[in-house]
């Protein structure tokens, strides 16, 4: 995969800045978000950790770091850490969600595409692509959106592919993989968890838009957009 991620960053023209940069973003809105109190709600302590514990503390040293390859940008800064994590989501029908006047996330619509095995990271793009597309949306009715940071090269170059900038605050607002993990087999549902944070917790009106993306190794990009229900 750092290869694939390597590779990409090659044939999309992200220089090792851009990717340091976004990393250090990804961190900063991280430790943010941590002493804001953002995570306390979405976390259960377990031995003693009431928090993640990589977060903010790569940021200083990312432009230091060295390649993975050789001549190469990635690094392990600008990569996502495989870590342990967990989430769980529970899935309901509408009408079990109204009788308990619960709020939640209605999903909406979503994709699973096939992409260039070759540089697997770009799937994200045209999943989300089509899941908006199927709900006669567009990225920018999306209010909030989560990424599955694997690589910086990875998630420049699909929102690059959406015609969103790097430091948009809808994408990963409150840091992404690339500071929290990527706990594989949880991805998913970490990133809708943070939906949830973002935009039910936060007490977004109903009817506000979010949506989650992940690319996935071998060439597959999955995507799903939700709506606030009250």
């Amino acid at each position: 995969m750092p290869q694939a991620a390597e590779d990409l960053a090659t044939a999309s023209g992200i220089s090792r800045l851009r990717q340091d940069r976004y990393a250090q973003l990804s961190h900063h809105r991280a430790a943010e978000a941590l002493t804001a109190g953002r995570f306390s709600s979405e976390l259960v302590p377990l031995g003693g950790l009431h928090a993640d514990e990589g977060i903010g503390r790569r940021s200083g040293v990312i432009p230091r770091l060295p390649p993975l390859t050789r001549q190469g940008t990635v690094t392990a800064g600008n990569s996502t850490r495989i870590n342990d994590g967990a989430a769980a989501v529970l899935l309901a029908p509408a009408s079990a969600a109204r009788q308990q006047n619960l709020p939640g996330l209605a999903l909406r619509s979503h994709a699973m595409v096939g992409c260039d095995p070759s540089l697997p990271g770009l799937g994200a793009a045209p999943a989300l692509q089509h899941a908006l597309a199927r709900l006669g949306a567009e990225t920018s009715d999306v209010n909030a959106l989560e990424i599955v940071e694997a690589f910086a090269s990875q998630t420049v170059a699909v929102l690059a592919r959406l015609g969103i900038d790097d430091d948009d605050p809808r994408v990963c607002a409150d840091g992404g993989a690339l500071a929290l993990g990527h706990p594989w087999g949880a991805s998913g549902a970490v990133a809708a968890v943070r939906l949830f944070s973002r935009l039910v917790t936060s007490g977004a009106p109903a009817g506000t838009l979010g949506a989650a993306a992940v690319s996935v190794g071998g060439g597959l990009g999955i995507a799903a957009v939700v709506e606030v229900v009250r």
